[in-house]
């Protein structure tokens, strides 16, 4: 069997050229500039609001899949977390933007929002418990990731316009949660069988393909573009 340290190591290295395009994105660069124009970031705000929902029902269900209680328990805090806190997040944002529910009904859900969402929730009907978890991963691992290399680049920077964002990624207790569902992977990825494991690699660097996926989508405010066909 694979050493139980070794599952995330290697993906994340698989991962690396990705991740590094993920920090480099106009979306997170300018983000950290404290330049992303408000449309974008609205935009974004609105569509991880509708991905957290179904990123808390994917954890839902990774918990009472959980033979575990540790981690039965984990997923079903992670999942209220996803729920109270980060929408509080968005909430707060919605509300400095003065956005009205016209203006969020407004707001089409985007083809990768509802890619990522459907795949998370399909994983976690269809796939072994261990897959789950690693497809669940990379959304705690890169916004963890993200969020430090922010905070660490804007730290003296006072009136940041995003900074309850930086800081809600970069929180001492998020880096808590990632380093738990990395131990979790490890050890289910040591005692999995080859295809399992195979499968486990290919969910955590798809989702992770996800990532970078959503935030050039919120860039683009990316929409339908089938829409014109339809009345």
């Amino acid at each position: 069997m694979a050493n139980a340290a070794s599952f995330c190591d290697d993906v994340w290295s698989r991962a690396a050229k990705l991740v590094r395009a993920i920090h480099e994105h106009p979306f997170n660069t300018e983000l950290e500039a404290g330049t992303l124009d408000r449309g974008r970031f609205a935009f974004y705000i609105v569509q991880d609001a509708r991905y957290l929902v179904a990123f808390a029902k994917a954890l839902a269900t990774a918990s009472t899949r959980a033979t575990d209680p540790d981690e039965a328990a984990f997923f079903a805090q992670s999942a209220h977390t996803a729920i109270v806190v980060e929408r509080g997040l968005h909430a707060g944002y919605i509300e400095e933007f003065g956005l009205t529910e016209a203006d969020l009904e407004g707001i089409v859900t985007s083809p990768t929002c509802l890619g990522y969402s459907s795949y998370l929730q399909a994983t976690a009907l269809a796939e072994p418990y261990p897959v789950l978890v690693a497809a669940l991963l990379p959304c705690f691992w890169v916004y963890q990731d993200v969020g430090s290399a922010l905070l660490e680049r804007t730290r003296d920077v006072t009136g940041h316009p995003y900074r309850a964002w930086i800081d809600t990624y970069s929180d001492p207790e998020f880096a808590k949660s990632v380093e738990r569902i990395k131990r979790i992977a490890d050890e289910h990825a040591a005692s999995a069988e080859p295809p399992v494991r195979e499968a486990m690699t290919a969910a955590f660097l798809r989702a992770t393909e996800y990532e970078w996926l959503f935030w050039d989508s919120a860039y683009r405010r990316e929409t339908w573009p089938t829409a014109q066909w339809l009345s």
